[in-house]
């Protein structure tokens, strides 16, 4: 599963079943930290997800901001509640990516703003994706999941 963390919502994506593709599939509205992974874990469960990669958004010159930061308290709450790896991703430009497809796609503002954050989430899950399937990622041949069972 992939979030890309926001001050009011918090986009999801999943990837399939074989970790080959990433599709946005829910807008999560903030609300408290208990709220949020209450909301984070139903998803979870509901699509029986072994991994969670959270986007951390990093400064174009490397720092880290309050917003990097609430990233990594999510991170750490919700590895602590769903007791599965939670992984932090670099998602640098991934919202405005999402934006800039969805406006070659042709949506108007008011339906960019309703699935932006989902879409973002599905790039930063599709960013990770990648990475492990580049030559020299770990071989994670004898961990794969099971039929149904997704990031």
């Amino acid at each position: 599963m992939g979030l890309d963390p926001g001050e009011k919502t918090i986009g999801v994506a999943v990837s399939d079943d074989l970790m080959i593709t990433a599709q946005p599939v829910e807008t999560v509205r903030r609300t408290t930290m208990a709220g949020d992974l209450d909301a984070l874990e139903a998803l979870a469960r509901r699509h029986r997800i072994t991994e969670v990669v959270v986007g951390l958004p990093i400064h174009m010159n490397g720092t880290k901001g309050a917003m990097a930061r609430k990233a990594e308290a999510l991170s750490l709450r919700l590895g602590e509640r769903l007791k599965i790896p939670v992984v932090l991703w670099d998602e640098r430009l991934s919202t405005a990516g999402a934006e800039r497809s969805l406006l070659e796609a042709g949506l108007s503002r008011r339906k960019r703003r309703a699935v932006v954050d989902r879409v973002a989430a599905a790039l930063i899950l599709q960013s990770y994706l990648d990475s492990r399937r580049r030559p020299g990622a770990p071989d994670e041949s004898a961990d794969t999941p099971e039929p149904g069972d997704a990031p």
